[in-house]
Parts: C-alpha cells; structure tokens; sequence
C-alpha cells in the first residue's frame, strides 16, 4: 500500500513545490516508485517536473469533480518512477464546485484510492490556504509534511496549521510526517532561534535535514526538470537527497 504524504503549510513561499519535486525525485532516485498530484490552481508542481500543460486536457480538477477517473489523467515524466497528476488554474473553480457535493472532503480520497498498489509514496502538493482543496489533501493523506521557512512569521502560521492538523487527527488516520526547513541559512542567529523554538513543540518530528537557499534550487523549475537533474551535485540537491534517505530511515 503507498504512503499518501500531504505537503502542506497555508503561508505561501516556504517551498512546498520545490519540496513535492524533489523530495520525490529524489525517493525515485533512491528506487521509490512516487506519483506527485499538484493540488495548487498555481499548477506548478505540473510545469516544475517537466509536464508540458500545452499537451494536457486532463487535470487533477476532473478527477475531483467525476468527470475523468485518475488513471486517464496520470502523466509520465522524465524522471524514472515519477509521475504526475497535473493542475491547470480551473482548479480554482473546483473549490466552488465541491461546496455543494455530497461527501466534499473525500473526492480526493476516492480518487487515488484505486491507485494505492501502484506506487510506494504519493505525494500531494497543497495550496496556501486552509480550504477545500487543502482539507481533501488531508483527508486523502496517511500523513502530512511541512515545509518551513527559518523565519519568525512563519511560527504563527504553524500554530494555525497545526491547530487544523490536530481537528484532523481526531477525525480521520492522519499523521504528522514531520517538519522541514526549507531556505536554510546558518549565518543568522534567527535561523537558529526559529529551530529551537520548532524543536520544543514537535521534538523529533524536526527533521535534521535541513534545506538550504540556492540559486539552482530557484532555477530548476524554469527548465521543468527536479534540481536533482539540473544541478546533480549542488548543495541543494544533496540536501533533497539527505532529506530522502533520512525519511527512508525513519520509515523502518
């Protein structure tokens, strides 16, 4: 059975699409199948890991709404053991759409639940936001990843997440995977206070891997390719690859 891992965290720009990109790359580079689903209207995770949105009529959006089951809509990409379940902006409207509907929460639950014998870890790249599209994540997921920045208002947005997580957790099977740093820079004394502040909360739940803020990372989505491609031996990419193998480890 896959691991369904949500990649979540309502404040924007903490890098949760790099995260989704690599971290999988990285767990196929490693020998894990992974199927990435772009859950973001921004689309992304769909343009970042190589799929051409010119080419595609099929998005995650149809699968949510019963127009076209998931397996219509999976896409291969580059990367061997990588696919991806692509998102186009109508994904907007979904969150509209699905209000109305019988059992809103569980359309994405539904969805890849045909799809559980197929892959090793399904990772689920969320919007910035507490809404539908992000409750479905989480409702679909065994698991919940958050990335986080090394800076002061990133702490009170975890508080709001967390306290999401935690109605979650006494309604359905969700787990904290854990938190990621993301945009490291052990230069500063704030990187360092935001840690110990994380660390009483979560304990070891804090990743040790922590991923540090490069130009590759930044540019490697321009050229639809994971950083682990475009800069193989970049710090970047050992992090991602560090990060990988730690989580592994602590899957055993």
């Amino acid at each position: 059975m896959a691991k369904v891992i949500a990649i979540a965290n309502q404040k924007g720009g903490v890098g949760k699409t790099t995260t989704a990109i690599n971290f999988a790359a990285s767990l196929a580079h490693l020998g894990e199948k992974c199927l990435i689903i772009d859950m973001d209207p921004q689309s992304n995770t769909t343009s970042g890991g190589g799929v051409d949105k010119t080419t595609v009529d099929k998005y995650i959006y149809d699968a949510l709404i019963g127009y076209a089951p998931l397996s219509e809509i999976v896409k291969k990409t580059e990367i061997p053991l990588m696919d991806i379940v692509p998102a186009a902006t109508d994904l907007s409207s979904a969150e509209t759409e699905l209000t109305n509907m019988e059992g809103r929460e569980y359309k994405l639950k539904n969805a890849i639940e045909n799809f559980q014998n197929d892959y090793k870890y399904i990772l689920i790249d969320c919007p910035p936001s507490l809404g539908l599209l992000t409750v479905n994540a989480l409702v679909a997921a065994n698991s919940v990843l958050i990335p986080m920045q090394c800076e002061f208002f990133a702490l009170e947005g975890l508080g709001q997440l967390s306290q999401t997580i935690n109605e979650l957790m006494g309604q359905f099977s969700l787990e904290l995977e854990g938190v990621l740093f993301t945009m490291y820079d052990s230069r500063t004394n704030l990187a360092s206070q935001v840690i110990d502040e994380v660390k009483k909360y979560y304990g070891d739940k804090v990743f040790e891997t922590k991923i540090p803020r490069t130009i590759k990372l930044a540019e490697a989505p321009s050229f639809g390719i994971p950083a682990l491609r475009y800069d193989p031996t970049g710090k970047g990419s050992q992090a991602y690859m560090d990060f990988a193998q730690e989580f592994l480890l602590r899957q055993k």
